[in-house]
């Protein structure tokens, strides 16, 4: 990895790694919406309809037809999912960031990671959703 998206320190005889924010993380999820969110998205896999994977995600943003877009942020290369969020801001559909892939892939319903997944139909999570992209407008107007 280059140098500028990585910064060591020695504390303690230790290496201390921080990675810098990915370039298409736009703002900070706190951990409840993104609890909430990857509780829909498992919940809308049982009742009703999801995509997962960057493709997929892509063709159905495309077609308007997404209630929610979850895009991981541990994807790497970044450029995979770049094109995500500015396509979501286009299209007016919200999204928000997890943490890691393999958090996305479980909720999904796969066994290895994923770096976006959609909720095309909410089924019975749909107060949930609602709940996601409200708290997601507030968090991103101020």
């Amino acid at each position: 990895m280059n140098d500028d998206r990585i910064r060591a320190t020695e504390r303690s005889g230790k290496r201390y790694v921080n990675m810098a924010k990915p370039i298409f993380v736009k703002f900070d999820v706190p951990e409840e919406i993104e609890n909430k969110a990857l509780e829909a998205l498992e919940s809308a896999r049982d009742t009703g309809k999801i995509k997962k994977g960057t493709n997929e995600v892509t063709k159905a943003i495309e077609r308007g037809i997404v209630q929610l877009v979850l895009i991981s942020a541990d994807v790497q290369p970044e450029e995979i999912v770049a094109h995500i969020p500015p396509l979501c801001d286009e299209k007016g559909i919200s999204y928000v960031y997890v943490k890691r892939q393999t958090d996305l892939g479980a909720a999904s319903g796969l066994d290895v990671g994923s770096a976006a997944a959609a909720i095309i139909d909410a089924g019975k999570s749909k107060v949930l959703v609602d709940e996601v992209v409200e708290q997601l407008k507030t968090i991103r107007s101020g």
